[in-house]
This record gives C-alpha cells, sequence and structure tokens, in this order.
C-alpha cells in the first residue's frame, strides 16, 4: 500500500477537503477518561445520548472492531465577514455561522463517501464507514491524534491554518494505513476564549461545562433555559460563536471555498419580531435543508423570546405578549418572561425607550 496515503490526500483534496489526517481507532485513551469525568460530573446536561453511547465514543475500536485505520478530515466553513457583527444589533437575531445555510451533515456526509469509494476500488477488499457528527464518535480526539490540530481551551479543535473554522468527518477503513505524528497544544498561555464566554461555560482550561453553554442552551437543551442564564443569551438564537471568533490562529483562515456554507444575507442578523410570528408550518419552509430547522419551531421562538427581551426595545411587547398564550410551555414562560423584562426595562428613568 506504499503511496495510497498520498493518492488518498489527493483524492480528499480533490472532493473539496482542506486536510487530511491518519490514525488508528487505539490512538485517544486520554479522550476517554476526560469523557468519563465529563459524564460524572453532570456537565453534558440532557444529552444523555452520550451516556447511553459513551463505551463506543470513548473506545473507537468497539465501535467497529474490524476497523485498522482512522481517516479525518476537515472542510472549512470560514465566514465571509465577522460572525459577532450582530451581537449588537437590537431587534435582529445572531445565528452561528455554520447554521447560516445548507446542513454541513448532507455536504460533507457527500464527499466523504466519495472519498470512501475511492479508497475501496483502489484497495479491494477493504471495508469502509463513514461518521459525520451522527455516531458516538469523538472525532476532535481523533482528529488531534491525527494531526489535523489540537484541542484549545475551549475544547474545540484548531488548526494552524483553517483556524476554529472548519467540520470534521470520519472514514473507519479495515486498511492499515501510515499514521500521522499527533498535534502538539499551540494554545500556549492565551486565554482569549474562556475569557469571551458570556455565560463562564468554562470551569477551567481544556474542560467545559455544556449547562452553561449558550450553543448547547439554544439547541440541544429542551424546556426553559434557567431565569439566571436568559440575560446572558444576548440576541443569540442558535448557537454561539464567541469562543471560536476570538481565537488568534484565525488569523491564517480562509473564506470557506465551499458556497454552500456562505451565509444566505436572511440569516445573517434575522428581524426577531418576524421570527417570533413564524408557525410550524412556515418555520419548516423558511429553514428547509439548513441545521436550524431540527431544533422545531417551539425552540427557535423559545429562543427569540428570549432575545427579544434582551432587546430593550419596547415595540418589542406587541410581539410578545400574544406568544404568552402559546401552546407549548417553554414559549408562553419565555414571552411571559420577555413580556415582564421589557415593560420593566421601558419603566427605568433615563433609558432610551423613554427619550
Amino acid at each position: 500500500m506504499r503511496g495510497i496515503e498520498q493518492a488518498l490526500r489527493d483524492r480528499a483534496r480533490a472532493e473539496g477537503f482542506d486536510a487530511v489526517g491518519i490514525c488508528s481507532p487505539g490512538d485517544i485513551p486520554e479522550a476517554a477518561d476526560r469523557l468519563y469525568r465529563f459524564l460524572a460530573e453532570r456537565r453534558h446536561g440532557e444529552m444523555s445520548w452520550m451516556e447511553r453511547k459513551a463505551d463506543w465514543r470513548g473506545n473507537p475500536r468497539s465501535l467497529w472492531p474490524e476497523a485498522r485505520s482512522v481517516i479525518m478530515l476537515a472542510h472549512s466553513y470560514c465566514p465571509q465577514s465577522d460572525p459577532l457583527d450582530s451581537l449588537e444589533k437590537r431587534g435582529k437575531g445572531t445565528i452561528s455561522v455554520y447554521a447560516r445555510n445548507r446542513d454541513y451533515h448532507d455536504v460533507v456526509k457527500g464527499k466523504l463517501k466519495a472519498v470512501g469509494r475511492w479508497l475501496v476500488c483502489n484497495l479491494p477488499g477493504v471495508q469502509i464507514k463513514v461518521f459525520v457528527d451522527t455516531a458516538p464518535v469523538m472525532e476532535k480526539p481523533l482528529a488531534e491524534a491525527a494531526g489535523l490540530g489540537w484541542q484549545g481551551k475551549h475544547t474545540n479543535l484548531v488548526s494552524r491554518k483553517l483556524g476554529s473554522w472548519f467540520f470534521l468527518g470520519a472514514i473507519f477503513t479495515t486498511a492499515r494505513l501510515e499514521k500521522d505524528r499527533h498535534h502538539d497544544d499551540l494554545c500556549g498561555s492565551c486565554r482569549r476564549c474562556l475569557d469571551a464566554c458570556p455565560t463562564n461555560a468554562f470551569p477551567a482550561p481544556y474542560q467545559l461545562d455544556a449547562r452553561r453553554c449558550i450553543s448547547y442552551l439554544t439547541i440541544e437543551h429542551k424546556g426553559p433555559v434557567d431565569e439566571g442564564l436568559r440575560g446572558l443569551l444576548g440576541n443569540r438564537i442558535f448557537g454561539c460563536d464567541d469562543c471560536l471568533a476570538v481565537c488568534p490562529w484565525n488569523k491564517f483562515a480562509v473564506m470557506a471555498r465551499e458556497t454552500r456554507y456562505h451565509g444566505r444575507k436572511e440569516l445573517e442578523a434575522p428581524d426577531l419580531g418576524a421570527l417570533a410570528k413564524l408557525d410550524d408550518a412556515e418555520f419548516r419552509e423558511r429553514f428547509r435543508g439548513g441545521p436550524i430547522k431540527r431544533i422545531g419551531r417551539n425552540r427557535l421562538v423559545r429562543n427569540v423570546l428570549y432575545a427579544l427581551g434582551n432587546s430593550g426595545e419596547r415595540e418589542a411587547i406587541d410581539v410578545v405578549r400574544p406568544l404568552v398564550s402559546d401552546p407549548d410551555p417553554a414559549v408562553s414562560d419565555a414571552a411571559a418572561w420577555a413580556e415582564h423584562r421589557l415593560e420593566a426595562n421601558a419603566r427605568v428613568p433615563g433609558n432610551r425607550q423613554e427619550a
């Protein structure tokens, strides 16, 4: 199989991947230890699926015992503009960069399958399985072991040439391929990502408490968000890019070549009032083909109501008030909270609504 690794990299880049690395399924024992500590401390919140598949996640060999190599691939989604620009826009929402267009699962999986088919054709008898964030695979530790980057203090993967803006895909294979060198940690003394977090979701460097993470709260968490955290969400209605955006390594990143990741204009700073009025059918139509669709109308509107409550816009009360009687408990609770917050803000002497 001499030379197959370089040919594999060439093929992957021809499919649009920005980086390729190879490791073995047994290269991440330390990651398993971190995972079990994370679960023991209940920092995964309501993500019970992490517990159910913990053994598979912690030991990739148990996921597919026949696998001998793991090919990790990175696909850039680097934005065209500063993703934090919309944070100060009253009455507008902020959506995480990765969710402003097509669902990356679909895009990356198609490319992975193409690379996998090439490998099978060139190594007869070899088997493959492809994964894109939909199976119990610890992509970030595997990518670090494969030399694509390192897990930064915010626990996300960082690359010297892609910064923080890239998706990961994995191809497990029965082929024995030459491994790449594990990537060193290059964070140094920097802690910008930790200091940027609005909700203090990092108990310590390299540790995350998902229960305080805005991405978790706006996407994974069901029901009402803790009242002590609602005001800290600002106008973030799906995900959060703060810790990624401030990473100094982003200065080397270049805009994504894949046009399906380029942000749709209507999702760069959408009007909160219009989003709050969406019914289920309108929600499905507006977000068809994108990752936002998976959280459903109720959870998005809940998030939008928190953002309206944080907006300080007096006119938002007229949008919020009808939703107090919404049939979904989390939505009605968020509407009542937003109404109370907006009314209290309007009564404060000297604020801009009184002007």
